[in-house]
């Protein structure tokens, strides 16, 4: 049997922090960025899309369109997850955004439903393989020492993209710059162009060298990670020997795993984890599609805010969405994994307990309503995250794609439809008790997948990944 023996782990993990890695995130981050924008920008313009000098539809046609934008972004992350795992981050994190490219830019040019909810579907396929995609390559590129807090920050990122769609639909929708029926076109038309600038960015970022070694192409990586070393050392000079474990490759593999494969790995090998990740997906999809896809009927509805100001309460929600990972992402690599997931977790369950009531017992206003969800999603920002960042890092190299595609599909199917259906229906019934007991059922989720993560989740704050999940084609050897 042929031993290959690798550092080129260590190395990537001993690289400071540099140009290069801000590269890399900003290029392969935008994903969550552009399904910010999506997400929002469909939402504020709902009620545009109704009228008959549009596109004409309903309210129950612009509903199925989101449902199915999700359904795309489900399948896509499974199909587009499998091929990740076989052909390589790279050429995925290309594919899946010249997808969503042609999705989006083919919406601005919709003529009626049939068109429209084809083009959401697309688009949506597009977005789920990113996900798959680019939690792999994120992972993979980046040391040890800092995963948490990047992967953080970069899947709170989306909620950039919700305050980029909410002031586009502002500006765009307003008559006196397009107005609405050939604003909401350009809308996504900016959308394409935006994804046309980071197709382009994303051409130099190379494949992951983890993966190549893995699949027998040891002088390839080789090849990569020593221009990656050499551009860092032009910025901070000569680089320490790399220390830590070299990776025994024992079986480089040409195909990814079975799917046989991988459900023996998820379910027996890694039981507890596949479980904790699991409750983690599942509970915050949950959490945030019960109030930010009914954020505007809350508002609306129980509040009276006119339906052309819903865009402006937006702004402070994702505001508390975006500093959340920024702010306590460094404690996830410092204080460690499982405290902060279960802290984060607990804590937003007790936070929009509370908020809940106070809304039910009519002590907030609109104003007040949205800077407590502002502060609730503080913390369940940096807790969504966290989820992202535990399936991308606990299992196998060889099928980490899909199983980060696996968690993804049943969180958003599980939470992402169920939540806005529940909820929608609660709020039809004009009873702020109905809706409390929404919000409960969403608290008590979050806590207990906290605290199932407090006892079961993996240790994995600043430690390789092969450490944290060997690869299928390795043993590990050398010094811990």
């Amino acid at each position: 049997m042929t031993v290959l023996s690798s550092d080129i782990p260590a190395r990537l993990d001993r690289l400071p922090w540099s140009r290069w890695h801000w590269r890399v995130v900003i290029a392969l981050g935008v994903a969550w960025v552009l399904d910010g924008l999506e997400v929002t920008l469909v939402g504020s313009i709902g009620a545009v899309l109704e009228r008959p000098d549009t596109l004409g539809l309903t309210a129950g046609e612009i509903g199925l369109s989101g449902s199915v934008y999700v359904a795309g972004a489900v399948l896509g992350a499974l199909l587009f997850g499998r091929l990740t795992d076989r052909l390589g981050r790279k050429k995925l994190f290309l594919i899946t955004l010249v997808v969503y490219t042609v999705g989006t830019l083919a919406t601005a040019f919709s003529p009626n439903f049939a068109f429209f909810a084809l083009c959401r579907f697309v688009t949506g396929l597009g977005i789920g393989g990113e996900y798959a995609a680019i939690n792999s390559a994120i992972d993979e590129l980046i040391p040890a020492r800092v995963r948490g807090r990047v992967n953080l920050a970069i899947n709170g990122s989306f909620w950039i993209g919700a305050a980029l769609g909410a002031a586009l639909s502002l500006v765009l929708l307003d008559a006196r710059v397009i107005g609405p029926v050939w604003g909401w076109r350009a809308g996504f038309a900016l959308g394409a162009v935006l994804a046309v600038a980071i197709l382009l960015v994303r051409r130099d970022v190379p494949e992951s060298p983890r993966w190549l070694i893995a699949h027998g192409r040891a002088d390839e990586a080789k090849r990569i990670v020593d221009q990656i070393e050499a551009e860092i050392e032009t910025q901070h000079g000569p680089l320490p020997a790399p220390q830590g474990s070299v990776v025994n490759y024992t079986a480089a593999r040409a195909n990814s795993p079975s799917m046989r494969e991988v459900a023996r790995v998820l379910l027996r090998r890694y039981p507890q984890r596949s479980m904790v990740a699991l409750a983690l997906m599942i509970s915050q999809a949950f959490f945030y599609n019960a109030i930010f896809f009914t954020y505007a009927l809350v508002l609306t509805r129980f509040y009276g805010v006119p339906e052309g100001d819903v865009a402006l309460y937006i702004f402070p929600f994702a505001l508390g969405n975006v500093l959340g990972p920024l702010l306590l992402g460094p404690l996830f690599d410092s204080v460690g994994r499982r405290r902060m997931i279960a802290l984060t977790y607990v804590l937003a369950g007790v936070g929009l307990a509370l908020t809940g009531w106070a809304f039910m017992m009519g002590w907030l206003d609109a104003r007040g309503q949205a800077l407590c969800w502002s502060a609730v999603f503080f913390l369940a920002s940096a807790a969504a995250s966290s989820a992202y960042l535990t399936v991308s890092e606990v299992f196998p190299l060889e099928m980490r794609a899909m199983a980060i595609a696996i968690f993804y599909a049943v969180g958003m199917g599980a939470g992402g439809f169920a939540a806005p259906l529940l909820f929608g229906l609660l709020i039809e019934t004009g009873s702020r008790g109905a809706v409390m007991v929404g919000y409960g059922i969403g608290a008590t989720l979050v806590i207990v997948a906290g605290l199932l993560a407090l006892r079961y989740a993996a240790d994995a704050e600043r430690k390789p990944l092969e450490e944290v999940a060997p690869p299928l084609s390795s043993e590990a050897g050398g010094e811990r």
